[in-house]
């Protein structure tokens, strides 16, 4: 079992920068590819960024893509997404996620049902 607790969300004008934190408990953390999604209200949740169990491969969105960078530190059990160049349809709540399948290329990594866990989530606002 995982548990996964993001944090890091908030208010940031056009822009500005955000860091989100997702810290996973479990002692398989360190095999499962992590994803980030994001959804706002009436939409689907939507695909932002993965990285594999390795952390060598990553995949990003094309609407975050140059501006978002995810990355993870095993030792701390914790996957980040550094958030620069920040545009108010950025606004969302942020989900961090894990899952085996994922870390089999990129039609798994950006499919959401591909994913065992997820935390709560965290909001981003962007203001403009």
């Amino acid at each position: 079992q995982v548990q996964l607790v993001e944090s890091g969300g908030g208010l940031v004008q056009a822009g500005g920068s955000l860091r989100l934190s997702c810290v996973a408990s479990g002692r398989t953390f360190n095999t499962y590819a992590m994803g980030w999604f994001r959804q706002v209200p009436g939409k689907e949740r939507e695909f932002v960024a993965a990285i594999s169990w390795s952390g060598t491969s990553t995949y990003y969105s094309d609407s975050v893509k140059g501006r978002f960078t995810i990355s993870r530190d095993k030792a701390k059990n914790t996957v980040y997404l550094q958030m620069n160049s920040m545009m108010p349809e950025d606004t969302a709540v942020y989900y961090c996620a894990a899952g085996d399948s994922p870390n089999y290329g990129m039609d798994n990594a950006v499919n959401s049902r591909k994913y065992d866990y997820w935390g709560q989530g965290t909001q981003v606002t962007v203001s403009s």
